[in-house]
């Protein structure tokens, strides 16, 4: 079985951010999120993996590389535009060949391991397994409808009145008929390949597509709100681990220090993540925090915010809280400040707070 990951599009959801980068190289806990679909793959075997990347795809290139760090091998497969979800699988025909194979959305993320669906998928040997989560606006996504045995009758594209609130999760198994399915499927009113088309060509031929429901969470990170949120229900589970240094400080709970950061004079509650050579110099740092890599914070407090490597905080009287600074995002307070601060700032951006 081969792994594809999809990390084109535009992510226009989560500009200014993705001005300057992509967006499935956001950090939840101060690592790209397309590495835990990467991760999700490896952990159930998949050990080639193609990446369907756009304009971003030498940045994506870069942070991910050949798949080395993973025991896998990882190819890119250019697209020219993002033009469907079904178009990305027709244009990955060469590398998947006749393997059936696992899709991941690359700015997705899934608590629990894929071993269920996978076992489902070698059992039963549908043409399509699709993954399913309840939800409160289902007129937002592709919505299923499933039989008793979960068993998938009919799926609507984004329905004003949803016959059901079961949402197509960004994960799914395919054997090779998927790709007959695109051939005889055409443009929506996008002009994109939607996948939703594709496998309700599968049904309505008589082929064979179960579905499955999430275990534990799921996460689509397409907006600044969802970013916050994934990165909380991943920090849930970090471990404390101190590879830095801590001098006059208090450290509470479950936190992650980076090898050459500097806590002084500091207190860190956790759950949270200090990335490497960062310093954190008579701060608070809140729960369900992730601070990155060389970032400093001086006089200031952050909780509950992703701050990318290199930023810089200081001497802000008012919290920071439930924000995404970018990666060397500078904010100086030179006086007084509102009584509250928040922020979504893209790369480079320079902030001074004046009375």
């Amino acid at each position: 079985m081969k792994g594809l990951i999809l990390s084109g599009g535009f992510g226009t959801r989560l500009r200014p951010l993705t001005y300057t980068g992509a967006k499935q190289l956001i950090p939840i806990a101060n690592k790209p999120i397309i590495y835990y679909g990467i991760e999700a793959l490896t952990r159930v075997g998949v050990s080639e993996i193609g990446i369907v990347v756009g304009d971003t795809r030498q940045e994506v290139q870069d942070v991910v590389g050949n798949g080395e760090r993973w025991n896998a091998r990882i190819d890119y497969i250019p697209q020219e535009a993002p033009l469907g979800l079904a178009h990305a699988i027709k244009i990955s025909k060469d590398f998947i060949g006749e393997e059936p194979f696992v899709m991941y959305l690359g700015d997705n993320i899934l608590k629990d391991n894929l071993n269920y669906l996978v076992d489902q998928f070698k059992k039963n040997q549908p043409n399509a397994l699709i993954l399913l989560t309840e939800v409160n606006n289902p007129q937002e996504f592709g919505v299923a409808v499933v039989d008793e045995k979960g068993h998938v009758k009919k799926l609507v594209e984004k329905p004003k009145k949803p016959p059901s609130n079961l949402a197509l999760v960004g994960i799914y198994l395919f054997d090779k008929e998927i790709f007959t399915a695109i051939e005889n499927i055409k443009p929506s009113w996008r002009n994109e390949l939607e996948i939703t088309d594709a496998i309700q060509w599968l049904l309505d031929n008589n082929y064979q597509v179960e579905s499955q429901t999430v275990v534990g969470w799921w996460k689509d990170t397409g907006k600044p709100e969802d970013i916050i949120d994934a990165n909380l229900l991943v920090l849930e589970d970090v471990e404390s681990d101190n590879q830095g240094k801590v001098m006059d400080s208090t450290i509470n709970g479950r936190v992650k220090i980076g090898k050459g950061a500097l806590v002084e004079k500091s207190i860190i509650r956790g759950p949270a993540i200090i990335g490497e050579n960062a310093k954190i110099i008579r701060a608070y740092v809140g729960p369900f925090s992730s601070i990155g890599n060389s970032v400093t914070i001086e006089n200031s407090e952050v909780e509950c915010s992703v701050i990318m490597d290199g930023a810089t905080i200081r001497n802000l009287e008012k919290r920071i809280d439930r924000s995404i600074l970018g990666k060397n995002v500078v904010i100086n307070q030179i006086d007084e400040s509102p009584r509250t601060h928040k922020f979504v700032l893209g790369d480079q951006s320079y902030v001074e707070i004046i009375k």
